[in-house]
């Protein structure tokens, strides 16, 4: 199927996120953790995306800028910044930031932390 000139074999609500991937400057990724990394959901859409990619003469994909966000019970983080720089770097995308909050898990655990300091600093920062 050819839509906004992406080639997708599945036909699913992907077809209204495609296009506003394109368009996008800034992605942020944002998982909790699960077993020393992001969720199964996030990877399946980001997966999903490489038909824009695909789509491309050359094969590549669009030049974002991006943001890693995550928390988890504990703070075991380091799996999921291995893939997250080895993504950007392959694809060619720049990093904003990383904020990863640990040891959450309930409610309100994040009240008072830095983290949440920092990513209202991180979001005030992306124009």
């Amino acid at each position: 199927m050819y839509l906004y000139n992406i080639h997708c074999s599945q036909r699913d609500d992907m077809e209204k996120i495609y296009p506003l991937y394109k368009e996008a400057d800034v992605v942020v990724l944002a998982s909790p953790l699960y077993y020393w990394f992001i969720s199964g959901f996030l990877k399946n859409a980001f997966d999903r995306l490489f038909a824009i990619a695909e789509s491309d003469p050359n094969c590549r994909n669009p030049k974002k800028e991006s943001v890693l966000i995550m928390a988890a019970e504990g703070a075991g983080f380091e799996e999921s910044e291995h893939w997250y720089d080895h993504l950007e770097k392959h694809i060619g995308w720049r990093s904003l930031g990383k904020i990863l909050c640990g040891y959450v898990t309930q409610p309100g655990d994040t009240d008072g932390k830095k983290e949440l300091q920092e990513a209202y600093a991180l979001g005030n920062s992306i124009q």
